[in-house]
């Protein structure tokens, strides 16, 4: 009985902790999102900051290794 406590709607533990799992699911869900992002976007980025960088490099320039 005792693992019947707090599951109810009225509880103020039960919206607390539902509450908790909430934010717990959003923030986790806004990190996946983040790391994809970043994931996709680091390599265009630095792509865009040397192309308006002072010496206007050509993208061949850029992307060569020499």
């Amino acid at each position: 009985m005792d693992s019947l406590k707090g599951k109810g709607k009225g509880s103020k533990g039960a919206s607390s902790s539902s509450k908790l799992d909430l934010i717990e699911e959003w923030s986790n869900w806004s990190l996946k999102k983040a790391k994809v992002a970043t994931h996709y976007g680091f390599i265009p980025l630095i792509i865009v900051i040397g192309m308006n960088s002072d010496p206007k490099p050509h993208l061949f320039q850029l992307l060569s290794p020499v």
